[in-house]
């Protein structure tokens, strides 16, 4: 489902639902302004064709204990697409590595990481990241303080 397909009562379900998943279909019917049956057809078609993907709580890592924030961007060796799927595979299984994007530019992978601190990155970024399949290159920047974190996207004037 594009957004060109999604009504307004469809961007006023997700724009609630983002700034709080655990509301029941009662309350999100009445901020939204729907009876509550319409309101789950359209929660559920949103689920079902994959808009809405799931549901989580937002968790500060500060308060259990991942205090450190870093970026490091990845150039590999091989630009063959079994090299690349195997990188992505092996990042994809490090719980440290919160997130991993394939990029455009000077660098192939932008990777998203937490530690508890500096000495533990350290260790990760030496002991495990340096040693995944065909890492050519990689440079780290640490976040000195989040501006604006993502916990949700623009539904504004689409």
């Amino acid at each position: 489902m594009s957004v060109s397909e999604m009504s307004p009562a469809d961007l006023r379900i997700l724009k609630q639902l983002q700034s709080s998943g655990r509301m029941t279909n009662q309350e999100l019917a009445e901020k939204v302004g729907m009876a509550a049956s319409p309101c789950w057809r359209r929660m559920k078609q949103l689920e079902d064709s994959g808009v809405i993907t799931g549901y989580q709580a937002n968790i500060d890592r500060k308060k259990i204990g991942l205090g450190l924030l870093a970026f490091i961007r990845v150039k590999i060796d091989s630009h063959s697409e079994e090299d690349a799927r195997r990188f992505e595979q092996e990042v994809g299984a490090l719980p440290a590595v919160i997130a991993c994007y394939a990029i455009a530019g000077d660098t192939d992978f932008l990777l998203q990481v937490v530690a508890k601190d500096l000495d533990s990155f350290s260790s990760f970024a030496m002991e495990v990241v340096r040693r995944l399949p065909g890492i050519k290159e990689m440079q780290t920047s640490f976040v000195l303080r989040e501006v604006k974190p993502l916990n949700m996207l623009p539904l504004e004037g689409m």
